[in-house]
């Protein structure tokens, strides 16, 4: 059992999307255990200032015959990386552009279905994963199920490898697939690539490390106003300066998912300070220009706090 706190602030002119000046913006409660030699359960519960959602709650097979993994319940949709991962676990205070724009913002590709998952036979020094998963197709501004029928489909492929002692890579292809919000005869298709490279020497890993990472998605969807593909991307870096210290930048390009002529741009610039493992504290400058020609200029900061031993999280 275990909860984080996650308090947020902004300062600036936030423009068409602009954040409260002071707000609680989650406290996420987890409950995990092992039920018995054959199965895991894992609930992630978020209250927030407006009300209690359920973010995961599933059901965990790790040992099926054939070595698959079985998932069942609510989970977020392994679509990349930043969408299957919690507000605390991110390296910035917000999400990136083409997850806003693209990939349904905060809650993302998150619903409630099945997920198989198994490692692939692959060349020697080569980690490979598939996953496959079947959802019932609700998923924030991505898809919706206007029948039973309207399922939505994810599948992940992802490759590890070690370049050296301390220098790892990791790249994955994704694609989903659903009924589109707008009306149940279109269909909404994401594509997707994600690359994270790490650098953490063995011998000062506790002092210094690097962390790149980057994401582009495609949206092929059959709204009316698009007569192109709405593509977008980021691409960040993370370097820790000492043993608490960590300053990081991102860079995101995202076009519109209703109209792929509107593209949106944005920097920033992001400092941590981590007191100790069960607490951190962040600022993040970040300017973003809208299509709409108005530039946001925003000074971001958060406190996150922990009570309780959460979890380890997918590497």
């Amino acid at each position: 059992m275990a909860v984080i706190g996650d308090f947020l602030g902004a300062a600036g002119n936030g423009g068409p999307r602009p954040s409260p000046a002071f707000e609680m913006h989650e406290s996420e409660v987890s409950l995990q255990a092992i039920l018995d030699p054959y199965a895991r359960a894992d609930f992630f519960i978020s209250f927030g200032e407006e009300g209690v959602n359920l973010e995961e709650g599933y059901l965990t097979f790790p040992a099926l015959p054939g070595h698959f993994e079985l998932k069942v319940g609510k989970m977020r949709a392994a679509f990349g990386k930043v969408n299957g991962l919690h507000n605390h676990v991110l390296p910035w205070t917000d999400r990136p552009l083409v997850n806003q724009n693209l990939v349904g913002g905060e809650d993302g590709i998150d619903d409630s279905g099945f997920s198989l998952t198994r490692i692939l036979p692959a060349p020697g020094g080569l980690f490979l994963e598939g996953t496959a998963q079947v959802f019932r197709g609700d998923s924030s501004d991505v898809f919706h199920a206007w029948r039973n029928s309207n399922l939505s489909t994810v599948g992940h492929i992802r490759g590890y490898r070690d370049l050296a002692e301390s220098t790892n890579v990791d790249v994955g292809f994704s694609y989903s697939r659903g009924s589109s919000p707008v009306g149940p005869d279109l269909i909404n298709q994401l594509y997707g690539m994600d690359a994270t490279v790490r650098w953490k020497p063995l011998r000062r890993g506790l002092y210094h490390s690097f962390i790149g990472r980057t994401e582009l998605v495609w949206d092929r969807n059959d709204r009316s106003l698009i007569t192109k593909t709405p593509f977008g991307y980021y691409v960040s870096g993370d370097y820790q300066l000492a043993r608490r210290w960590f300053a990081g930048g991102r860079f995101d390009q995202s076009e519109r998912a209703t109209n792929a002529f509107l593209m949106d741009r944005g920097g920033s610039a992001v400092l941590t300070y981590w007191p100790s493992e069960f607490s951190q504290i962040r600022g993040q400058l970040r300017r973003t220009a809208y299509a709409q020609g108005i530039t946001a200029n925003e000074f971001l900061f958060q406190f996150m706090f922990s009570i309780g031993a959460h979890g380890a999280h997918p590497f």
